[in-house]
């Protein structure tokens, strides 16, 4: 059965469908500004016919920037009602070979499952280039289903064998999820899922300015799909769930500590010690593929000054950040007075229980590619390595409140019990992780007391900006969090 979308416009320019359908996805970083401009820079037809597929890398200008967006662009003569939710508008000009009906391609099986073709044949498509790892094989009789999860990117499951992320906003050169994946199997990491192909786009069709000019821009990763796992930030709620719905013993008055947290049924301490264990592993294999570098004088003051910029922005712009602004900062000029020389490498960095897997031998980590509003340069800088530990311990906080701002915990009569109650499971696997990160070799966090809370509270500052752009509705979480860190 067929139907003409009813939402979306006809008869208008693709690049004017474009700038309407953008604002709404997910993915898209722009939203708190207006489109100023749109300019489609590449189409690409990589599967002709009814249905076809166009490659797309779009440029929108915002304000004073201008960023760089992949699309995967379906084209029908007629729209399945299937794919009406996905509908972008019609097209009746023809423009860059383009007429009939227009929606994203990533979800119809029929043009997503051509691109495992690709990669297993190494082609290349104009400026496309498909490629498949090294001593790899890839099937190519798999349709696709997109994970339904919240992401900055689109993901793409193919069966019960691959996963493909579209990195839908390009950053210049190699993505660093690829780049530190494949140096990661190159040393034989256990914590990281396979790879098994990516797509590239080759530099010159395209000013994705970077410092490097001749680095092909990364479109795409295709990984190991590890069907039976479960993610960190799932298996933890489930734990907070169950050691929130706990009576509370006989006779208390004090409110429960992290030890009466150890007796609740799912308790999480021995996963998050083992987890721990695995990040120490994967710092340790990542220093070995770069390298590691000893902090020159003045590099700590650099990075407490980015801090101590990104404070100033957010508390500008979020007003409930203000009344802790002080004592951040003064966490911030401690460290830059006080720390000894420290060592850098390539680390994580957007370190939580979102980017963990737990499978049935242990610990896998994913999403390489950093903070989605830094940039490039920064996602790829060297760092110190408890910058992904501090990444965890607030991810544990985050965890331990979450079904409180979600239920509306935090305004109920018991509301005080449960905040006692989230912060006594957040201490006890707070103190497991680190045990386990220490005692697997990682620069223990105990005695880089103070780094690790300037790190925690720059991260906090960061995850409020986040919240106040994209999911008002968390912004509790953070800031619930930030008061029991600021004292």
């Amino acid at each position: 059965m067929t139907a003409k979308p009813s939402g979306p416009p006809t008869g208008t320019s693709l690049a004017r469908l474009l700038a309407g359908w953008l604002p709404r996805q997910r993915w898209f970083g722009g939203k708190d500004g207006p489109i100023d401009d749109l300019a489609i820079a590449t189409a690409v037809e990589i599967l002709p016919g009814d249905p076809a597929l166009h490659h797309l890398v779009v440029d929108v200008r915002q304000n004073t920037g201008t960023d760089h967006y992949q699309i995967l662009l379906g084209v029908r003569r007629d729209l399945p009602e299937a794919l009406e939710p996905h509908a972008i508008g019609r097209v009746d000009g023809r423009e860059h070979g383009i007429t009939g009906y227009v929606y994203d391609g990533a979800h119809d099986p029929l043009l997503t499952r051509p691109l495992l073709a690709h990669m297993a044949d190494e082609r290349t498509i104009g400026p496309l280039r498909f490629r498949r790892a090294p001593g790899t094989g890839i099937r190519t009789d798999l349709d696709a289903t997109p994970a339904s999860a919240e992401q900055s990117n689109t993901s793409l499951i193919f069966g019960d064998a691959y996963i493909c992320k579209l990195f839908r906003r390009l950053s210049p050169g190699v993505n660093p999820d690829l780049e530190i994946n494949l140096a990661l199997s190159r040393e034989g990491c256990e914590h990281i899922p396979a790879v098994h192909g990516w797509i590239e786009l080759d530099p010159a069709a395209h000013a994705v300015s970077g410092p490097a000019p001749d680095e092909p821009v990364t479109l795409a990763l295709l990984s190991e799909f590890l069907r039976t796992a479960t993610d960190g930030w799932h298996l933890a709620l489930t734990s907070v769930r169950d050691w929130l719905a706990q009576p509370l013993p006989p006779g208390t008055d004090g409110g429960p500590t992290p030890a009466d947290a150890g007796e609740a049924g799912g308790d999480f301490a021995a996963e998050a010690e083992r987890l721990g264990a695995a990040t120490a592993a994967v710092h340790r294999a990542l220093a070995d593929a770069f390298g590691v570098t000893q902090a020159p004088p003045g590099l700590l003051r650099e990075i407490v000054f980015a801090m101590n910029e990104q404070l100033d922005q957010v508390s500008a712009a979020v007003p409930e950040l203000r009344p802790y602004a002080h004592a951040i900062r003064a966490v911030f000029d401690e460290v830059a007075a006080g720390a000894g020389p420290l060592t850098f490498q390539r680390v994580h960095g957007d370190y939580h229980l979102g980017q963990v897997l737990r499978t049935e031998t242990g610990w896998t980590l994913l999403d390489f590619e950093g903070e989605p509003a830094r940039t490039p340069a920064e996602r790829r800088a060297p760092a110190h390595p408890l910058r992904d530990v501090a990444g965890m311990l607030r991810s544990f906080e985050y965890a331990a409140r979450f079904l409180l701002v979600r239920d509306a915990g935090l305004h109920s009569p018991t509301a005080d019990v449960l905040e006692q109650r989230a912060q006594a499971w957040a201490e006890r696997n707070r103190a497991a992780f680190c045990a386990g990160y220490a005692a697997a070799g990682g620069p223990d966090p105990a005695e880089h007391a103070a780094l690790v809370r300037a790190f925690e509270f720059d991260k906090a500052v960061y995850e409020i900006r986040y919240e106040a752009a994209n999911r008002p509705a968390w912004l509790p979480v953070p800031l619930r969090s930030l008061a029991r860190l600021a004292g």
